[in-house]
């Protein structure tokens, strides 16, 4: 391992945009927080996830959005309870792991959470479906410490389109953009992962304050619905905003992507929802089809190079997707690798300023812009 990496890391906090631990904890052990946070012990390890403290040390996360995740399974009411369990959930984590996670509610706190050696552990709901169509309970998520919304997860809500859904707003609907505007109001970040690019781009003419997409890569890269296309992250740099390269194999090697096509098409004439993320799993795993091919960090670092080249190295971060992804690519497996990662592009002539601006300036000065905008 480059000795720069690991220094570097350990001077500059790694902020790592998307981590859904706490959904893996709940498909554990249900949906009682206590329960949750009991059934494991994540100071020992838990070598069936991808995240736990140790690794978290070993791979120099300063600070993490842990994501409370909804299913889109879950609608109006029950998606509301959902993430009101699943913020209670990641308070709990940290109350029981005192030593090792400092809850943060802003950027400041987030960056003292890491100069006294503990993970910054910042919280951001994923899918829109969540707020049950109500700005108060956006509101209230905000209170609670919620510091982004994605905006959709793989279905559209009733006011945002999905990039793996069929269109029905053309991007967002009137009370989408009252969304967005209200979260400018309150400081919660603007999060277009999921979004399709009709949104992404009716959000970036909407919003007054720097968005973020916290788990996403480059479309011209890998051509998935998912990843952003080169006209909105050339449009990162006058927002201000910043795009999280993520890990997730079908959103960064070609030949993954192929393969979950095909995937895809044996579960439609199965007649199984593909955006159905564990029904997703459960059928690869029992696909008498090709084997899933590997993805590698080179692959990642073919994203990151060309969203610095195409949004600027202003506007770049990590969402790695750790525990909402089964595979990952190889010599990224879990969230110890995050060294090897930046090894890569110290090694490739990246300096250590702009590294450091990947590892977790930029996604810091995005919170920084959005609490200042709301003051």
């Amino acid at each position: 391992m480059d000795h720069r990496a690991l220094d570097l890391l350990s001077r500059t906090p790694l902020v790592d945009g998307h981590n859904d631990l706490p959904w893996a904890l709940r498909r554990l052990a249900g949906p009682d927080p206590a329960a949750a946070v009991a059934g494991t012990d994540l100071a020992a390890g838990l070598p069936a996830l991808q995240t736990d403290l140790p690794r978290l040390r070993a791979g120099r996360v300063g600070v993490q959005f842990w994501s409370v995740y909804v299913p889109c399974s879950f609608a109006g009411a029950d998606a509301v309870t959902a993430v009101l369990e699943q913020v209670e959930l990641v308070h709990r984590l940290t109350e029981r792991y005192p030593d090792d996670l400092g809850l943060a509610t802003t950027a400041d706190e987030a960056a003292a959470a890491f100069a006294g050696g503990r993970v910054g552990s910042l919280l951001g709901a994923e899918g829109g479906h969540c707020i049950g169509g109500s700005l108060g309970v956006l509101s209230a998520l905000r209170r609670l410490g919620v510091r982004y919304l994605t905006l959709t997860h793989n279905l559209n809500t009733d006011w945002a389109d999905s990039a793996t859904d069929e269109p029905v707003h053309g991007g967002l609907s009137d009370f989408g953009r009252e969304v967005v505007r209200e979260m400018n109001r309150i400081g919660m970040v603007v999060d277009l992962s999921h979004v399709a690019a009709t949104t992404m781009r009716d959000a970036l003419a909407t919003t007054t304050a720097p968005v973020l997409f916290t788990h996403s890569s480059c479309r011209t890269v890998t051509d998935h619905p998912r990843n952003v296309p080169d006209d909105v992250l050339g449009a990162l740099a006058p927002n201000g905003g910043v795009c999280m390269v993520t890990f997730v194999p079908r959103f960064v090697s070609a030949a993954v992507a192929e393969w979950d096509v095909a995937l895809q098409a044996a579960m439609t004439d199965a007649g199984i929802d593909h955006r159905d993320l564990r029904a997703r799993d459960a059928f690869a795993a029992s696909w008498a089809g090709p084997p899933c091919p590997e993805a590698t960090l080179a692959d990642v670092v073919a994203h990151v190079e060309h969203a610095r080249e195409v949004a600027g190295v202003d506007h770049i971060g990590i969402g790695g997707d750790f525990d909402g992804t089964r595979e990952l690519p190889v010599g990224l497996e879990d969230v110890s690798r995050y060294p090897a990662l930046f090894a890569a592009l110290l090694e490739r002539g990246w300096n250590e300023d702009d590294c450091a601006k990947l590892a977790g300036r930029n996604a810091l000065r995005v919170l920084r812009a959005a609490e200042e905008a709301a003051a």
